[in-house]
């Protein structure tokens, strides 16, 4: 009986799957930073040596244009996208262009980070918050202390009509029940200067032109620690995020060796990496990096890329209407 015993367990051994490590070719378009996107093709080889990466860098309107024209040319070549919002990531997936993996594991994740049909993948918080320079006569605390009379002609924001995070900061924030359009209304009487970028932004603000503004969160925190007279605030009611979303294409040549990266991302190693580039982590148990406070101290607006895509050229049309083109 214990030989038969032995016998079956060895059959049943013989006869398990074996799970081949990724290996071979790997596309990744992206818009990270040069040697952001560097050191993560760096740490995922590293845990994934069979695996070559090739990758394409720009800007994610760049990205999205040079995939468009390969899609239009019916030879899209990357296997994976790793770029700046989810909004964009919508679109793919409402298009068929994207690969769910349903196996990976998001369970340690909050509630709206991660697309819960696992078509994208957030890889960091990038938070939306205020910047002012330390000589600001107020200390604001709140979206809403920037309609006080302290801050009128003082405030400088970027475009949605330019940033795409700024696009997402326009729909969280009109989304708040006590802002909605009337802040942004409350913004445009106090003269806000809206126009261009967050690095815009941020140098109006640091050089004293202005004197408060909205900004990612890791210009100010940055600038700060190399000695810029500025401060950093989480309003009170809560910020914005873009998340830098990963996906695989749904043409991807190397799909398992796509799994492989997506995994590593969002796992604590991969979440750690982001922490280490300067980036608040999306994963709640790893720590961020220095000037950042947890990721479960702040309070996160809601966001629905899916309403946000349909709404889209809505609500770009009512700020051109409250602040020009």
């Amino acid at each position: 009986m214990r030989i038969s015993l032995a016998l079956a367990l060895s059959g049943l051994l013989l006869a398990a799957p074996t799970f081949a490590a990724p290996a071979g070719k790997l596309v990744l378009y992206t818009s990270q930073p040069p040697a952001d996107a560097q050191a993560t093709v760096d740490a995922f080889k590293a845990a994934h040596p069979g695996v070559e990466v090739e990758w394409f860098r720009d800007g994610t309107t760049k990205v999205m244009a040079k995939l468009a024209a390969e899609f239009e040319a019916g030879a899209p070549q990357p296997d994976l996208l790793l770029i700046a919002d989810s909004v964009t990531m919508e679109g793919l997936k409402a298009e068929g262009r994207l690969m769910a993996h349903p196996e990976a594991d998001i369970s340690a994740y909050g509630a709206g980070v991660m697309d819960p049909e696992k078509f994208w993948f957030s890889t960091k918080l990038i938070t939306t918050g205020i910047v002012y320079n330390t000589a600001a006569p107020m200390k604001p605390a709140s979206w809403a202390d920037l309609t006080k009379p302290e801050a009128k002609g003082s405030i400088a924001l970027p475009s949605p009509l330019t940033s795409g995070a700024a696009t997402i900061h326009m729909v969280s924030l009109t989304g708040v029940p006590a802002l909605g359009w009337d802040y942004y209304e409350a913004l445009a009487d106090q003269g806000a200067l809206a126009e261009g970028g967050n690095g815009g932004v941020y140098k109006a603000v640091a050089g004293g032109d202005k004197l408060y503004g909205f900004v990612v969160d890791f210009l100010a925190i940055r600038g700060k620690a190399d000695g810029a007279p500025v401060e950093f605030v989480f309003p009170s009611e809560g910020v914005s995020a873009v998340t830098e979303p990963v996906a695989i294409l749904s043409t991807a040549r190397n799909p398992e060796a796509a799994k492989a990266f997506v995994d590593f991302l969002i796992s604590e190693e991969g979440q750690k990496l982001a922490a280490s580039q300067g980036y608040l982590p999306a994963h709640p148990a790893v720590a961020p990096p220095a000037g950042f406070p947890p990721v479960s101290d702040i309070k996160l607006l809601g966001f629905d890329p899916a309403a946000a895509l349909t709404d889209d050229a809505k609500n770009k049309l009512r700020f051109t209407e409250i602040f020009g083109g």
